[in-house]
């Protein structure tokens, strides 16, 4: 990407106006977090139970690994092999820039925890399948390559998911090796966290299947096994979790403290608790299981625990997408001599936006008294609309980010004080030339739908 280039590699930008590109991709995401903790989760418990069945010689409590593995097809891999396409066709649409980053440099570590996939697959079935039909030893191997394939299936994932919110040593930009930008101290802390926390999920998940067991001594006892697998996943996962908060980068902990709303942590805090106490209250009273207890606990886990924790996760990269390099918005921000990629800034700043992206309309090349108004849209939705809605809808619109402000000079002089200098740490460097800031702030300044906002 070298600056000489007449356009830059850029991508056409999916513009989603009701939602915005990035709640497309996080509705998705969330869902398929869920599917795919609750099934490496489920796959260890299941190990577990599955060793205990066979050395005690417990024929019942293989039979309920068989029905938690057919509640696991169901849930876990069906749902979860829906939304994870999901996630690529999205990402590739709202951030091709971005998942290229990620496939440029750990194809191959995709392609391995592709292959563990499919073990993992594999092996569901076969647990599921041939339960009381083969030797104990045998259906020992099957448990465990499935429950190390699944928890290896997440190291990778995890691996990959702390590069993006920064690379694991600093030398990976300038040398490039895959295990410089895949281990750090944070991807440690997300591998002992997030273990912990598919357990606890699991837990929650086995409770619906425990429920339905009619010999009323035996629901007591697994009930009280998950509880105690739930109860310890919680409590060990918000210790290694608070580690990991640790071992952030200085401006996602910034962002942290100054971007995220106040309500968060504690609304963290009151999920887990609350997920504690009905542990708690399990161990203390294992008849109180059911069925609506059970789902409505797990419905709480997702809108509650998953989606806001993913929401920040996202949030405390920003401007970053991946690596610290891609911005949100496409751009590439920095140097990286390892893969040869060169910042776009400076081409941005000399020669404009609109000038250099290869999708622009020719008409828009050049801003005149005519079109400055769609050049100022082309402009907010190049730079602007993978984080914000271009109206009232969407994730942060600019509705709200301009509480109603009309007048177009003042607006110039927050982009031009704010945006083009890179002075928000959550928000990339737009290097507008002077045209273009002012067609942007003529854009924002027009725009039909506004509200005002009491502060």
């Amino acid at each position: 990407m070298e600056n000489t280039t007449e356009i830059l590699g850029l991508y056409p930008t999916w513009y989603q106006p009701a939602l915005g590109s990035g709640w497309v991709l996080g509705i998705i995401a969330v869902i398929h977090v869920l599917a795919s903790h609750t099934s490496v989760g489920a796959a260890l418990v299941s190990t577990w139970l599955a060793t205990v069945a066979v050395r005690r010689n417990r024929p019942e409590l293989l039979e309920y690994v068989r029905r938690y593995g057919v509640f696991l097809l169901v849930f876990s891999y069906v749902l979860g092999s829906i939304t994870g396409p999901g996630i690529w066709f999205s990402a590739t649409v709202a951030s091709p820039r971005g998942l290229s980053a990620l496939i440029h440099s750990y194809v191959w570590w995709w392609a391995t925890e592709w292959v563990f996939f499919f073990i993992e697959v594999v092996g569901i079935y076969l647990l599921v399948y041939l339960a009381g039909k083969v030797d104990g030893r045998s259906y020992l191997k099957i448990a465990w390559i499935f429950g190390l394939a699944s928890w290896a299936t997440m190291l990778i994932i995890v691996g990959i998911l702390s590069f993006m919110m920064w690379p694991g040593q600093e030398r990976w930009f300038t040398e490039g090796g895959t295990l410089d930008g895949f281990f750090g101290l944070y991807t440690f802390a997300q591998i002992l966290s997030r273990t912990c926390f598919m357990l606890m999920a699991a837990a929650l998940a086995g409770g619906l299947i425990a429920a339905y067991i009619r010999d009323g001594a035996f629901r007591l006892e697994m009930t009280r096994k998950l509880a105690w697998v739930g109860m310890l996943g919680a409590v060990l996962g918000a210790v290694f979790f608070q580690w990991g908060l640790t071992t952030l980068p200085e401006s996602a902990q910034l962002l942290m403290k100054t971007r995220l709303p106040g309500s968060f942590v504690p609304a963290m805090w009151a999920i887990l608790s609350a997920i504690v106490i009905y542990f708690a209250t399990l161990l203390l009273r294992p008849g109180a299981l059911n069925v609506p207890l059970a789902a409505a606990m797990m419905a709480a886990l997702l809108i509650f625990g998953i989606w806001p924790e993913e929401r920040a996760r996202e949030s405390m990269r920003k401007p970053y997408v991946a690596g610290q390099f891609v911005y949100s918005n496409q751009i590439i921000a920095r140097d990286v001599p390892a893969l040869g990629v060169k910042s776009e800034l400076p081409a941005l700043e000399s020669r404009g936006m609109l000038a250099l992206h290869p999708f622009i309309p020719e008409h828009l090349r050049r801003i005149g008294e005519g079109n400055a108004l769609e050049a100022g849209h082309a402009l907010a939705i190049v730079y602007c609309s993978n984080c914000h809605g271009l109206g009232t809808t969407g994730t942060r619109p600019f509705g709200e980010m301009f509480a109603g402000n009309r007048d177009a000079a003042d607006i110039e002089r927050f982009i031009k004080g704010a945006l083009v200098t890179g002075n928000m740490v959550n928000m990339p460097r737009i290097p507008l030339r002077d045209d273009e800031a002012h067609a942007l702030a003529q854009f924002i300044a027009s725009l039909p739908l506004w509200h005002s906002i009491t502060r």
